[in-house]
């Protein structure tokens, strides 16, 4: 097998940010709304958010919007995407690109010798063509290209399948872009999940050094994992079978389709499975959590992070250990892990050991050990 590093990292974060208090104000507004027609109607009220009942929740302060705008108007709750032609640079792949290049120039890495790409996102935005051979074409990669969905672990997962690839000598450069326009899925009109999620995309160069070569300050992949179990706690039931579901074919609903959680019952579920994928992970490559100089997680939850950590190590692991993201940048999906990567790694020492870790909905949970060199 052959070695694998990472040469190159890339991200885009869009410019417009959304605060906890913005949010609040325009699902509060609503909710007022709402609550008028429910009262005429003799139902239940609706309650209403805060700025701390989200901070506490989450850990989120902010998100960033790829396009803000809709998002706050208390009669769209939703951003103005326009529609594009087919031939035009579709959105998700224009989002994805953006990223690919970033990694690219870290690397010093011409995109004709890149010879796979996979586009490893929570949410794609068509079935095909592959957004990942769009996101091939518009950066003139060579060679292979398709797309790989696994809800929050999808970057992890990408990952496994590039790692193993280029590893067994089927290519030699892989980009993993993952672009996550998260907003564009996002009820803004549920208390429990409107504030989650937040855009951005990431993309993650690999490619083969021959035996006893050190790349200084870059990363040694060492292994990559994966693992699965079926649950309803995550869940959107968008897709193409919503519009036969209907009397109107015509009309293709989006009520009760987007993302919907359990939020307790992940928290619970993921914390402990979570904790035992790091720690058994590690143990098969001689480590304890202890050998770890960094840990960048999925950045979901703060208080869930803090809690798999704490199970762990046995005791509270601070930022400089396990650095997040989220409070600024909200749950930006698979994405969320790389981001903390990309900002976080640069005083790493030769040597020195990092666990790259996602979890999301399946369950699925992935990871990447990683060395610098």
């Amino acid at each position: 097998m052959k070695r694998v590093i990472i040469s190159g990292i890339g991200v885009t974060i869009p410019e417009a940010a959304i605060t906890n208090e913005e949010l609040v104000a325009s699902f509060n507004t609503w909710v007022d709304l709402e609550n008028g027609r429910r009262s005429a109607a003799g139902l239940d009220p609706l309650q209403k958010s805060s700025a701390e009942f989200i901070y506490h929740a989450s850990g989120i302060k902010a998100r960033h919007a790829h396009t803000p705008d809709g998002i706050l108007d208390p009669d769209r709750m939703a951003p103005r995407i326009a529609a594009r032609e087919d031939d035009d640079l579709s959105v998700l792949a224009e989002f994805g690109a953006s990223a690919a290049r970033r990694a690219l120039e870290d690397a010093k890495v011409d995109a004709a010798d890149v010879d796979l790409v996979v586009c490893a996102s929570s949410h794609l935005q068509r079935m095909y063509p592959s957004i990942g051979i769009e996101i091939q074409k518009e950066i003139g990669a060579n060679g292979a290209a398709f797309d790989l969905s696994l809800g929050c672990s999808s970057a992890a997962a990408g990952l496994h399948v590039a790692f193993n690839l280029v590893r067994a000598g089927a290519h030699r450069r892989a980009l993993v872009v993952t672009p996550e326009l998260i907003t564009a899925n996002l009820n803004f009109r549920d208390r429990q999940t409107h504030f989650i999620f937040g855009d951005a995309a990431a993309a993650i160069l690999l490619e083969t050094v021959e035996d006893g070569v050190e790349r200084a300050g870059r990363f040694e992949v060492m292994d990559t994992r994966n693992w699965t179990q079926f649950s309803n706690n995550i869940r959107s039931n968008f897709g193409y079978l919503n519009r036969v579901e209907e009397d109107d074919p015509s009309r293709v609903p989006t009520e009760g389709k987007l993302i919907k959680q359990q939020g307790n019952k992940v928290f619970k579920d993921v914390t402990i499975a979570s904790h035992r994928f790091i720690v058994d992970f590690l143990a098969e490559h001689g480590h304890t959590p202890d050998t770890i100089r960094r840990f960048w997680l999925h950045q979901a939850n703060a208080r869930m992070n803090a809690m798999i950590l704490k199970l762990a190590f046995g005791q509270e692991v601070g930022h400089d250990r396990a650095p997040m993201v989220l409070d600024r940048l909200g749950n930006t999906a698979a994405a969320g892990a790389v981001l903390a990567l990309e900002e976080n790694h640069r005083d790493m020492k030769p040597g020195d050991f990092g666990l790259l870790c996602t979890y999301g909905a399946g369950y699925s949970i992935g990871g990447a050990l990683l060395r610098m060199m």
